[in-house]
């Protein structure tokens, strides 16, 4: 998409930190630096979410990410590494081409994650897990 700032960071046109950079992805420093060390991993076709991803590509990108945690942890010495990979809105995406957060974590950095968990019964577990079986392809 000729108006995508990842593609115009993709193709050369905008400046951006290379941490890496391979056939199928492309690792740079997030702008906004949460905490340093900070590190998205784009994949170089446009693909605006997780739905849209193969599973080639989507074996190039988690390798990456695999392969950039490791460079951050030795790097930066966190106490720990976030890995977020949001898609839409309701999920906070925010940029709408497919990405992942690398993101050091040190105790007190104020990063947040409200996770606001249920606790249904077994049935209701087998339930839900039924359905996701039924549309897996």
């Amino acid at each position: 998409m000729d108006d995508c700032v990842f593609c115009r960071i993709v193709r050369g046109e905008l400046p951006a930190s290379v941490v890496h950079e391979d056939a199928h992805t492309l690792a740079i420093m997030d702008l906004g630096q949460v905490n340093p060390g900070h590190v998205l991993v784009l994949v170089k076709p446009h693909v605006q979410d997780i739905y849209g991803l193969d599973d080639e590509l989507a074996g190039a990108l988690f390798r990456t990410v695999a392969r950039v945690a490791r460079a951050v942890k030795q790097a930066m010495r966190p106490q720990g590494v976030t890995v977020l990979q949001a898609n839409e809105p309701a999920g906070f995406q925010t940029v709408m081409h497919l990405h992942a957060h690398v993101l050091p974590r040190h105790d007190g950095d104020g990063v947040e994650l409200s996770w606001p968990a249920k606790h249904p019964p077994k049935e209701t577990l087998d339930r839900l897990a039924a359905q996701v079986r039924a549309a897996l392809p």
